[in-house]
């Protein structure tokens, strides 16, 4: 899916090259101006650093790769050093096919990283956890560079009254959506459910019973399931447990490998909400329950919290979807699915506080490495002397009517009408 989504993009910016690149007419300007034209000229940003992340090494790094090349601008593009494999096949790979000179692959870790962010660059692009967001933004600003920072929180999944049918497409895509992905280490997977309290325990007995048929029953019988990414990751993950009141909120799973760096599907029932499992990110293949009285009570759990970067919310109710739509604040929504909106490219995905700063795929990709250039051209006639000093009355009249664009008001000034009203009045 990562590959194709990648392929697919080369593809939508290799057609819609010429379209995106030519100059678009703005809508029509004010009559003070004319005759005139105005159009708005997309122009690349200049040199623009790439620092990708980890967890899905290839596409992560060569989605804005794509959006920033087809935009006109060079790039260095740093793969994560966690994922030496994919950064030594990316360092390898692209000088064989694309201009070393448009585009450089520079392998290393935070030294490395530290390096280029001393330099001065026209735009910076980062994929990566907030606190690393934070440095990358501070350097910034040493050059009041802008950047696009795509980081991630936690992503709250809602749970609605469902049939039964519905409900097990529902716990499906929550399982898929959670585990299937990197073992839960991806920037827009569920980190903890928002249920009800009196549907709590059939949906602990789905999402048992879906893990089971997906990944095994027990840690030594797991499969189609990633390890950890590495040592300190899974000390980190694994840690979240060792509070006494998270460990006893543990309803299935709990169980690891440290010499593989696995960590089983592991449920938890409503874990303390002044625990570090439910203030920091998770990103690992623990999943929270969060039980409520009503369902409502959910827009307010969210907002009491930093700004997600998705939400996924399972209902059929329309006017609760409304409310959730207009009194909450994240990166995306989805409804009745999960993850699936990162692989829409007619979609933008980016967050919002501090789930990120910008947007990009598909045409958000080609905007985001983009400067749109305001373009006015006009002709040397019809010059209107009013703009001008000296100043008089009539001039200053004449200034602040067209400020207001009040056409009525300036025929009338200069048909020597509107001094006769004002006499009158």
């Amino acid at each position: 899916m990562i590959f194709c989504k990648t392929k697919g993009g080369w593809t939508i910016h290799l057609d819609f090259l010429q379209l995106l690149t030519t100059p678009f007419k703005q809508g029509q300007i004010p009559l003070l101006f004319f005759p005139a034209r105005a159009e708005v000229l997309p122009e690349p940003l200049g040199l623009v650093l790439i620092l990708a992340s980890w967890n899905f090494p290839i596409s992560l790094a060569l989605d804005p790769v794509i959006g920033a090349i087809s935009a006109g601008n060079t790039v260095v593009l740093k793969p994560s050093e966690l994922s030496p494999a994919s950064s030594s096949f990316l360092a390898n790979t692209v000088p064989r096919y694309l201009d070393s000179a448009a585009l450089k692959v520079i392998e290393g870790g935070h030294d490395a990283a530290e390096q280029l962010l001393q330099q001065k660059w026209d735009k910076i692009f980062f994929t990566g956890s907030s606190r690393v967001g934070r440095i990358i933004m501070a350097a910034a600003a040493n050059h009041l560079t802008p950047v696009t920072l795509e980081l991630g929180g936690k992503c709250p999944t809602i749970l609605d009254s469902l049939s039964i049918s519905d409900l097990e497409v529902a716990i499906k895509r929550i399982v898929g959506g959670k585990w299937g992905l990197c073992s839960g280490q991806a920037c827009i997977g569920i980190d903890y459910v928002l249920v009800e309290e009196k549907f709590a325990s059939i949906l602990v007995e789905l999402l048992k019973k879906c893990i089971k048929a997906f990944f095994g029953d027990s840690m030594p019988n797991l499969k189609n399931l990633c390890r950890i990414v590495s040592k300190s990751h899974f000390d980190r993950v694994s840690n979240l447990l060792g509070d006494p009141r998270v460990a006893a909120s543990i309803v299935h799973g709990g169980s690891w490998d440290e010499q593989n760096l696995m960590i089983e599907p592991t449920i938890l029932l409503d874990p303390p909400l002044d625990a570090d499992i439910m203030s920091e990110e998770i990103f690992g293949p623990l999943l929270p329950i969060i039980t409520l009285n009503k369902i409502e009570e959910s827009i307010e759990f969210i907002n009491l919290r930093p700004k997600p970067l998705a939400i996924h919310a399972f209902t059929k109710n329309e006017r609760f979807k409304k409310k959730l739509l207009s009194e909450t604040s994240s990166g995306s929504i989805t409804f009745n699915d999960a993850i699936v909106q990162f692989v829409a490219d007619s979609l933008p995905f980016g967050g919002v506080g501090e789930s990120g700063i910008g947007r990009y795929h598909g045409k958000y990709s080609f905007d985001t490495f983009s400067h749109e250039k305001a373009v006015l051209q006009r002709s040397f006639y019809l010059d209107l002397e009013p703009r001008y000093p000296p100043w008089n009355d009539f001039k200053l009249d004449f200034i602040k009517l067209a400020y207001k664009f009040d056409y009525l008001g300036l025929l009338l000034l200069l048909s020597g009408l509107r001094r006769i009203f004002k006499r009158s009045n």
